[in-house]
């Protein structure tokens, strides 16, 4: 049976392929998002969380995806209030859990953990090497990747708090990878 024919014989397929592309996408925008501008827009973790609703619903997986996310979404608010994450990456992990089927959200947690590790170690290597070399500002850079990247350079070696929305966004990826 040839793809066309087994996505028209299934229309819950499309949904699914739709729902988790969409959810993928997102995830991306706000990872670069973050980065750029350190800001999650609302209008990623609501996209997610709706995409997720979509998955848990033809599923049968609703109520119980929504309390997952509902806890995520309390432990996450409480890091927030001592200050250890930001507020658009409570809201995205929360949209995360709900996108994410119930039964991978403690995996998914854990490779989000990881990538956040990785995202650390990159960027204090990183901000080594800048501080050796020194930070020579420049004329401001007309491309937005340079200007990104000279914002970057910025946010480094102030110490300012790194993107975690990219953490997230990867940890995402890979496990909807490796299902």
């Amino acid at each position: 049976m040839t793809a066309h024919r087994l996505l028209a014989a299934d229309p819950l397929l499309v949904l699914q392929i739709v729902a988790l592309v969409g959810g993928a996408v997102i995830l991306v925008a706000a990872a670069l998002h973050d980065v750029a501008a350190r800001t999650i827009p609302n209008w990623a973790p609501a996209g997610l969380a709706l995409f997720g609703l979509v998955l848990r619903f033809e599923s049968g997986e609703l109520l119980t995806g929504l309390a997952v996310g509902l806890a995520v979404f309390l432990v996450a608010t409480f890091c927030w209030t001592r200050g250890w994450m930001g507020g658009g990456d409570v809201k995205l992990l929360a949209g995360t859990a709900i996108f994410m089927p119930p039964a991978h959200v403690t995996d998914t947690l854990l490779a989000i953990t990881l990538a956040g590790g990785v995202v650390g170690l990159i960027y204090m290597a990183w901000r080594a090497v800048l501080r050796r070399r020194g930070m020579v500002p420049g004329p401001r850079p007309h491309q937005l990747l340079a200007r990104v990247l000279r914002a970057e350079r910025w946010r480094l070696l102030r110490g300012c708090p790194l993107p975690y929305a990219s953490a997230i966004a990867v940890g995402t990826l890979f496990m909807l990878a490796s299902r």
